[in-house]
């Protein structure tokens, strides 16, 4: 197998097995994706673990014995495990940030480690810790050898914490400065300047003096750490001090410290998209997941996104796939939604059905909260054939895993109780609308301890004690030990329903039609359909732990179910189907017609 795959990469495209000539033909709703944070899935050199600094843990933030530092993982690793991931079933891989990051940043006895990639430094070159350019090279390469599709995540919003502020000297945080009470041309500075909502060249070339608000400084050792050059001026970026996350400091504050980029300028904006359209020209990925989205101006996105398309399309990349972070907490899409038109996003990560899953699997509202969530596709610019394209999730590196949360709201459920529902989320995410996003540890039970820092557990043997002491579901291993067991019922069950799922292109491009929701705990039922020859295949969910029997509509022409996956029913009359579902089951079931 190794030595076909090094002859397909010699000889060309056309050399490659079928699946991997036409991976570039998929479009987004046709994957499976996995989500890794490079640095806590494998360690394939042990060479770059510090970074290629010297010192102590905080000069190259290497210490696999803290959950806030650099644990090992690299790029060589991840494309090791390949067939790890596609044996799951995953057509798609989002890898986390791999820019070079600021090894270790935060106050005395707040310092962590850049690990996770969301403190760069330099957006042109791979973090040591993770390996080189080359090394990407080589795992894109990999991955489309295979058929397999890489995703970027990117960061446009804000940089390491470098520019610092004269006024906040000594203090932990500096409070934010509003626009009111500090304009840009205060104190006769800035003078003709006419504010950030005129964004042209010509007017932010009269933006000179960027001490509005503070007096902003680098530090002497890092006044040219930043890469490419122009990020190290001070007058790219707003300088407000801290974000509340509220009003107008949701977009113009730093968050938790971060130099935040001015994208109302039009430096930032042409920058920006010279930066990662040059990720796109060099290495030919084909997708980007946006950090931070709803943390930028809309109008920075409606220049940014389209010009990654376009300069997808010019590599010959049809279908990239662009989605970006909406951080909400809602199962009301409409914040989500706002941004597919302001912004211009083709796509957003479906919080909303992250809400849904949590409310009526881990917790206990009843099924009809998803009533709420489906009836929201309509809101997106693209209407439901856009919500088809959203990455859907249940969770992940920033929000926590699912098991978390299903525990904390059923401490009584037994660990059979725990797997069962478990399985129930994951039949959801990879049958309903939506791209599937499986978090990295999830098919292998990690259930984390909480958000952030708590549900990054590292795939390979562990030294975190914190990580170590967690109960896993579906098994007695303990992150202590590798874990990349395809027995894993978890892993077992998630490689059947993705198989099923890009087999069946009603679970792929189908529309969706909401059969059956209880305002308590119980069924679920929603057809999808075939989108070229209309043939129905039903998906039916019981979130109670009691058994359920009901009548539930379906076409008339659907004259019998076979099962793709659980136990069907029987038509009792056209158009009706008697369904038996038990506690916390669920089945896929596919019409016949005369």
């Amino acid at each position: 197998m190794i030595r076909s795959l090094l002859l397909a990469l010699t000889l060309g495209a056309s050399a490659l097995p079928a699946a991997a000539q036409d991976y570039r033909a998929r479009a987004p709703e046709d994957e499976v994706i996995y989500f890794v944070l490079p640095d806590r899935f494998e360690n394939g050199d042990r060479s770059n673990d510090r970074g290629g600094l010297s010192g102590d843990r905080m000069v190259h933030g290497y210490d696999p014995t803290a959950k806030g530092f650099y644990h090992g993982g690299d790029l060589k690793g991840l494309t090791a495990r390949l067939p790890y991931i596609q044996s799951l079933g995953a057509t798609a891989i989002w890898v986390g940030p791999i820019f070079k990051n600021k090894p270790v940043q935060g106050g005395p006895g707040q310092e962590s480690a850049g690990y996770h990639g969301y403190w760069i430094t330099d957006f042109t070159q791979v973090d040591p810790h993770l390996g080189t350019n080359a090394d990407f090279k080589a795992l894109v390469d990999a991955a489309h050898a295979r058929g397999m599709k890489v995703y970027m995540d990117i960061i446009a919003n804000h940089t390491a914490d470098v520019i610092q502020y004269r006024e906040c000297a000594g203090k932990s945080a500096c409070v934010y400065r509003s626009r009111a009470d500090y304009p840009y041309a205060a104190k006769g500075k800035n003078r003709g300047f006419a504010g950030d909502g005129i964004q042209t060249a010509e007017n932010f070339a009269k933006l000179t003096d960027p001490s509005f608000a503070y007096t902003p400084y680098v530090p002497s050792p890092e006044k040219t750490v930043k890469v490419p050059v122009w990020l190290n001026d001070p007058i790219y970026y707003h300088n407000r001090g801290n974000t509340t996350f509220t009003n107008e400091s949701s977009q113009m504050g730093d968050f938790v410290g971060l130099d935040d980029l001015m994208t109302e300028n039009p430096r930032v904006v042409a920058g920006m998209i010279d930066i990662f359209g040059g990720w796109i020209d060099q290495f030919g990925i084909d997708g980007y997941r946006i950090d931070t989205a709803r943390h930028v101006n809309p109008e920075f996105w409606a220049a940014f996104v389209p010009a990654m398309l376009e300069r997808a399309k010019a590599k010959g990349i049809p279908n990239f796939h662009i989605f970006g972070e909406v951080a909400l907490s809602s199962l009301d899409a409409g914040g989500l939604a706002a941004w597919t038109k302001t912004g211009k996003f083709p796509a957003v990560l479906d919080f909303s059905f992250r809400e849904g899953v949590v409310q009526t699997v881990a917790g206990k509202k009843g099924t009809d909260a998803f009533e709420t969530v489906f009836d929201g596709d309509v809101l997106y610019a693209g209407g439901e054939a856009m919500a088809r394209q959203l990455p859907t999730f249940t969770g992940n590196h920033d929000n926590g895993r699912f098991a978390f949360y299903l525990r904390q709201a059923r401490p009584e459920a037994s660990d059979a109780e725990i797997l069962s529902r478990v399985m129930l989320s994951n039949a959801m995410l990879l049958t309903l609308r939506g791209v599937p996003t499986i978090y990295s540890g999830d098919e292998q039970g990690f259930a984390g301890d909480g958000n952030d820092q708590d549900a990054r557990e590292d795939m390979f043997a562990s030294q975190v004690g914190s990580y170590n002491d967690n109960k896993l579901v579906g098994t007695n291993a303990t992150t202590a030990t590798a874990n990349f067991t395809p027995t894993h019922p978890l892993y077992r069950q998630i490689a059947e329903l993705a198989k099923l799922r890009t087999t069946t292109p009603a679970l792929t491009r189908g529309r969706q039609v909401l059969r059956a929701r209880e305002e308590t705990p119980g069924l679920l039922a929603i057809s999808r359909f075939d989108p070229t020859s209309n043939a129905e295949v039903l998906l039916l969910f019981n979130t109670s732990t009691a058994p359920i029997t009901r009548n539930v509509q379906v076409e008339t022409a659907s004259t019998g179910f076979r099962a793709l996956a659980g136990r069907c029913g029987s038509v009792t009359a056209p158009g009706a189907v008697r369904v038996e579902l038990p506690a916390l089951g669920y089945a896929v079931c596919a019409a016949e017609t005369l």
